[in-house]
């Protein structure tokens, strides 16, 4: 079951806290909690993600703000792994597209380096080899996901879409937990969860209302 808005979030299954205490969500409470998930193999999340939850620990982190860090995979399996994201927070080295393009955009420092640390904790998102059938059901959650009024589509483009789905299926080597329970679509995204434990807002690539979320849910 995908986590929905306005109920309790699930805890974050990872395979192993790489940097920083272990903790979840229930270890949190009576703080605000965001969750900044993203791929090693991913510019954007350096680029936007990433540097904007660090400018949130840096602000708000003696208010109550909590930020944990995951790092998810769901492709690009082959650079998204647990052992780059050991060498990112080990020695602040990229790998793959992100050294590309942050090399491209002056980004980066000795050649393959960030020019900043990520000072709060950070996880590997739990993955889980991909070994079942691909089902009806499977396809449909994604659609539901991914595709807001599907229903809505004429039946050459419900079937494209359907057709796509199971293309990546196919092509997806294993199941991140977090990733999916959460329903997310890709890389940046933010999970935002209130004092309560309740989730408040998911928001895939850049979240320009990020800040004024946050507060909003301090002043509760």
């Amino acid at each position: 079951m995908v986590a929905k808005i306005g109920t309790k979030s699930p805890q974050i299954q990872v395979s192993k806290w790489v940097q920083g205490l272990p903790t979840n969500i229930d270890k949190e409470k009576d703080n605000v909690i965001l969750v900044e998930v993203f791929q090693v193999n991913c510019p954007g999340c350096f680029l936007y993600g990433i540097p904007q939850a660090i400018d949130i620990y840096q602000r708000y982190r003696k208010d109550g703000v909590v930020v944990l860090g995951v790092a998810t995979a769901f492709e690009d399996f082959d650079k998204n792994t647990l052992e780059n994201l050991e060498l990112l927070l080990s020695k602040g080295e990229v790998i793959g597209e992100t050294l590309k393009v942050l090399g491209q955009y002056g980004q980066l420092v000795d050649g393959n380096k960030l020019p900043y640390k990520i000072p709060f904790p950070v996880a590997m998102d739990l993955l889980v080899k991909e070994t079942d059938q691909i089902s009806q059901t499977k396809i449909d959650e994604i659609i539901e996901t991914n595709v807001p009024g599907f229903d809505s589509y004429n039946t050459a483009q419900k079937d494209e879409i359907i057709e796509r789905v199971k293309h990546y299926l196919k092509s997806k080597e294993y199941s991140a937990r977090t990733f999916d329970e959460f329903g997310l679509r890709g890389t940046p995204s933010s999970i935002l969860i209130d004092k309560k434990g309740i989730l408040r807002d998911v928001v895939f690539g850049t979240n320009d209302f990020l800040e004024e979320n946050i507060k909003k849910l301090l002043n509760e």
